[in-house]
Order: C-alpha cells, then sequence, then structure tokens
C-alpha cells in the first residue's frame, strides 16, 4: 500500500485538475450560448436565400444555371470536411471522420478533402485521402471571410471541371447534448422548394436576372460552408463543457476513492505503531 504522503499528493494533484476542467466547462458553457446563438441567426438568414433562389428559379424556368446541372459521369468528388482544431470535446470528431471515411469508401469516384480545422485535415493525409486545401486556427466565433477560401477553392474547382460533386459534412447542433454528423450535398445544388410567393411574380433586377442568380447562388454555397462551420462551433462547445462535466465528476469520484484509501492507510500506520510500542514494552 502506497504511504500516506504519496496519497495526499495524489489528491492534490486530482484536486487541481477537477480545478481545470471545471473552469474549462464553464468557459466552454459561456462560449456554447453565443454559439447557439450565432447558429440560428444563420439558419434564417440560409432559409431567406434559398427561398429567394426558389423564387428566382420559378420566375424565369428558361435559365438554366450549370449549378443546377448533374454531370453525367462522376470522376472526382471535392468534400469540405468540417472539424476542430482543439481536443478535449468527446467524441465531436471521431463521429464526423467515421461518417466520412465511411462516405469515402461508398464512392466509386476519386475524393479529394478540403478541410476546415486541423484534425479533418490531419486525419486525412494519415488515411491516405489527397488534402487539396486546408483552413485552420478558426476563432470562437468565425467570420464568414474565415471560410471563404474554403467555399471559393470548391466553387472554382466545380466551375473549371475539376470535381463533379461537392459534399459538406460537419456536425450539426441538435441540443446540448446531441451533436448529430451531417453531409449534405452542394453542388449541383439541390434547391427543389417550393417559392415563398406561388403564381407568376417577379422582382426588379439591377442590372440583370440571371447576373443576379449567379450571384445569389455562389453567396447561397457560401453561406451554407459558413453555416457548417458555425454549426460545428456551437457542437465543438456543447462537447467541451460536457466532456469537462464528466472530467471534473470522476475527478470528485476518484478524491473520494483516494480519500478511503488514505484513511484506511493511515489507520493501518496507527496500528503498525501502537503494535511496535506494545511489543517494546513487553520485551523491556
Amino acid at each position: 500500500m502506497a504511504s500516506t504522503k504519496e496519497i495526499r499528493g495524489q489528491i492534490k494533484a486530482v484536486q487541481n485538475t477537477a480545478k481545470i476542467t471545471k473552469a474549462m466547462e464553464m468557459v466552454a458553457a459561456s462560449k456554447m450560448r453565443k454559439a447557439q446563438k450565432r447558429v440560428f441567426d444563420a439558419r434564417s438568414y440560409a432559409e431567406g436565400i434559398r427561398q429567394v433562389i426558389a423564387n428566382l428559379m420559378q420566375a424565369h424556368p428558361e435559365y438554366k444555371h450549370s449549378f443546377f446541372t448533374p454531370r453525367e459521369n462522376v470522376k472526382r468528388i471535392g468534400i469540405i470536411l468540417v472539424t476542430t482544431d482543439k481536443g478535449l470535446c468527446g467524441g465531436l470528431n471521431t463521429n464526423v471522420l467515421r461518417l466520412a471515411v465511411k462516405s469515402i469508401r461508398a464512392q466509386q469516384a476519386e475524393v479529394e478533402v478540403i478541410n476546415i480545422g486541423r484534425r479533418g485535415g490531419a486525419f486525412m493525409r494519415r488515411f491516405g485521402v489527397t488534402v487539396s486545401g486546408s483552413v485552420e486556427n478558426i476563432s470562437d466565433s468565425p467570420e464568414l471571410s474565415d471560410v471563404l477560401g474554403a467555399a471559393d477553392l470548391a466553387i472554382e474547382r466545380y466551375i473549371d471541371g475539376s470535381y463533379d460533386e461537392v459534399h459538406l459534412m460537419f456536425s450539426e447542433f441538435v441540443n446540448t447534448m446531441t451533436q448529430k454528423p451531417t453531409v449534405m450535398q452542394l453542388l449541383p445544388c439541390p434547391v427543389n422548394e417550393e417559392p415563398s410567393h406561388p403564381g407568376y411574380w417577379d422582382y426588379l433586377y439591377e442590372p440583370d436576372s440571371q447576373i443576379v442568380l449567379d450571384g445569389l447562388l455562389r453567396r447561397y454555397i457560401e453561406s451554407l460552408v459558413y453555416h457548417g462551420a458555425l454549426e460545428n462551433k456551437a457542437c465543438e462547445q456543447s462537447a467541451r463543457m460536457v466532456a469537462m462535466k464528466s472530467a471534473t465528476d470522476n475527478a470528485k469520484g476518484m478524491v473520494k476513492d483516494l480519500q478511503i484509501t488514505y484513511n484506511k492507510a493511515r489507520q493501518a500506520a496507527i496500528t503498525q505503531e501502537l503494535a511496535e510500542i506494545v511489543a517494546g514494552g513487553a520485551a523491556a
């Protein structure tokens, strides 16, 4: 059995660890609330621009944009993979990477990855998948400009024919305890919702309806990538809060067990000292 001094040192170390994990839990909880608000705001924006595009497509059915045209032979697929830059967030990255691996193995085409977040890029390189672009060290309050490079790279490669499809993979925020790994197809764009204003009607355009639609579609793809990054940030803070709470609770349980062990060791030491005193008295 370890000495009482060693056990006291272990108790102190675990208590210090519990203080750190408790502080990290509180910080993650604060960041999570802000991240949730940004996610809900982004969802409203994405829904609004989606409805505008559906209205434009309904008003101008003669205009067939390349973003809506599926390609017959899909030879190369680009995946924008959103993960975290840091760890200590439970199985969040593991779940979305497992989905990515499953999706890549199911594809008949060649796959390239554009990663947002350090964890995904490092894993895909070890897995043997080509990483054609990388965005790392995104702040806890990401801006559109932070992920614009990844979105524009995927769009340009789709336009020039390097990619025949573009998919987005990220963790979707459901609630504090649930984060769902999600995959969606970005290009060809699957916008087929019903228009918000049925019947024949139209907007007033400046300079031209086709130019407006071209710009809107590009903004729409960029907004989906940005939305995926926001969803992933909210998931990251939620998962980290839950993981740190679990770590704190486990540390408290370890302290209780160590205190019981300490009391037993202390009692055994006292009993041994008494036995030695009695034995010494009897020998005298």
